[in-house]
């Protein structure tokens, strides 16, 4: 059956709903049940349809509607700065070309590369932002064989032929280890992000060879997923291991955990960072509202979202800059780091 040929009926038989259900999910309009609109766009994309009423041309350079799909909690994402500040600079280049950011939280990786197709094959969307990598992710193989514009934000090693913008997340490690071992700490800890993601991998291998290099007899890492909740944890657990073998600091994948590490010293009766000290990672206004305020490895965060922006509408122009790292994160010190005592 060919594309031509398939009709919006059609798709509604095969999703069992009626053509009025099929309008609302491709018009994201209110009304049906996740899994219901999930059906409905596996129905099309399975026949091969696309709405009409919402097509253009492929080949036209307008961008009216640009993707985002993050694989994260909703109440995690309401909470953690990096997000909110990243889709804040993604809006402000949107605002300049009157486009709009289709904003969807998924499950799974899985549950998007379905997401993505839908959205291009139901024209829906100009192009997309990629987030979050994985090794071997299957979002790249899928996203080339659509011929879907893409700026991945992910390290080249991770996105394939993707065009992609990163952080460079080793040297940012590198820093931050060798600047505690300048203070004097010898046991450094770290408390990772969840270890399935890519850019995760890069720092705790980063960590490892910082901590190798330096000859530290720290080094411990544990990974978690990024809430407050599991950041407390992991602190705790850490901090309950009896001098020498306490760490003397611990850097945070992001600003959440350290702020939840810095309540967990204070309730085991220690000092920051008379006892331990606490490095984060993406500076952010929760680090500086502490007591003490946070040291952290400060980065532009609406300025990255700004830019992996452009370089989408560069993608979808064909004049784009290609893929390109952005500023390293720069070490901030304030008040939680200090020599050891």
């Amino acid at each position: 059956m060919t594309t031509s040929r398939v009709t919006i009926k059609d798709v509604a038989a095969r999703a069992g709903v009626s053509k009025g259900a099929v309008s609302l999910a491709f018009n994201h309009k209110p009304g049906l049940s996740e899994a219901t609109r999930d059906r409905i766009f596996e129905a099309a994309r399975e026949l091969g349809w696309a709405p009409n009423l919402t097509a253009r041309s492929l080949s036209s350079s307008r961008v009216d509607v640009v993707g985002l799909a993050i694989c994260r909690p909703a109440q995690l994402l309401g909470l953690e700065p990096f997000y909110m500040e990243f889709i804040s600079g993604v809006e402000s280049v949107l605002t300049e070309h009157s486009c709009s950011l289709l904003l969807r939280l998924v499950r799974s990786v899985e549950e998007e590369v379905g997401l993505q197709d839908a959205w291009w094959r139901g024209k829906q969307v100009s192009g997309s932002i990629l987030v979050d990598f994985r090794a071997d992710d299957p979002r790249v193989p899928a996203t080339e064989h659509l011929g879907l514009p893409v700026v991945a934000v992910g390290h080249p090693s991770l996105t394939g032929s993707l065009t992609s913008v990163w952080t460079d997340d080793a040297t940012a490690v590198t820093e931050a280890v060798r600047y505690l071992a300048a203070l004097g700490h010898r046991r450094v800890a770290r408390v990772g992000g969840a270890a399935v993601l890519g850019h995760t991998s890069i720092r705790t291998a980063a960590f490892d060879e910082a901590v190798r290099v330096l000859q530290l007899a720290g080094g411990q890492q544990v990974a978690t997923d990024f809430s407050g909740e599991a950041g407390a944890r992991a602190t705790r657990s850490l901090l309950s291991a009896a001098p020498p073998d306490r760490p003397t600091a611990i850097v945070y994948d992001n600003d959440i955990m350290a702020v939840a590490g810095l309540s967990v010293a204070a309730e085991m009766g220690l000092s920051v960072p008379g006892d331990v000290s606490l490095l984060a990672w993406d500076d952010s206004q929760l680090c500086r509202l502490t007591h003490p305020t946070l040291s952290a490895m400060s980065h532009d965060v609406q300025g990255f979202g700004a830019d992996v922006a452009r370089t989408l509408f560069g993608v979808i122009t064909g004049e784009g800059p290609g893929s390109h790292p952005v500023p390293t994160p720069v070490l901030t010190p304030r008040g939680s780091t200090a020599p050891p005592r």
